[in-house]
């Protein structure tokens, strides 16, 4: 069996460097062309799937702590009925930081698996160190996610309060992005999170 095993293997190699003589070389683009429209069809679906609520909450770890915290607030329910959804504001949308995000999601798992945040206990003795992971993420690329509904530019010295127009306005002088200033707008704040003095 061991010797005839050598000489399998190279038959199988050799098949598969020949050349096909039953099919042409456009059938076989085709497939592969169509094979590669199915495959990226099937993989954007369910990076897509991965995106919902219903995906985001499907685990206790965050429906019964952040899930819970996101139902009381403005993004949630609101006077024009405009829902910003947990893939929203943690999901980048261009397709390179969205593949990045999403693997680094994958590894995250690992705290389900191990059960580091299986419990409220656990979640609240981790709580700071997720949500400065999460803060210096959207601090990196300017509080985009946040941007993407959310513009100084679109900000309306009319509609908007003069307190935190002036505020936005002197942020946006300064280049500050969303986050330096809404730290706590979708989730409770940990315990041992300090407002700094120029807040």
């Amino acid at each position: 069996m061991s010797n005839s095993e050598p000489g399998a293997v190279k038959r199988c190699w050799s098949a598969l460097r020949k050349p096909s003589a039953k099919y042409s070389l456009l059938a076989l683009l085709l497939v592969g062309f169509f094979s590669g429209i199915i495959f990226w069809g099937g993989f954007n679906t369910a990076m897509e799937k991965t995106n919902t609520l219903e995906f985001c909450t499907s685990c206790h770890e965050m429906r019964d702590t952040v899930y819970q915290e996101y139902k009381e607030t403005i993004h949630y329910s609101n006077r024009t009925g405009v829902r910003a959804i947990c893939s929203d504001c943690h999901v980048p949308k261009d397709w390179s930081h969205k593949m990045m995000r999403k693997a680094k999601a994958a590894f995250e798992v690992w705290g389900k698996l191990t059960g580091s945040i299986d419990t409220k206990e656990k979640f609240e003795a981790k709580r700071m160190e997720l949500a400065t992971h999460e803060w210096e993420r959207m601090k990196s690329r300017e509080s985009i996610e946040c941007r993407n509904c959310h513009n100084f530019d679109a900000m309306s010295p009319e509609l908007q309060k003069q307190t935190p127009y002036k505020k936005h306005m002197k942020a946006k002088a300064e280049g500050k992005s969303c986050i330096d200033c809404h730290k706590g707008i979708a989730h409770h704040l940990p315990k041992e999170y300090e407002e700094p003095d120029d807040e």
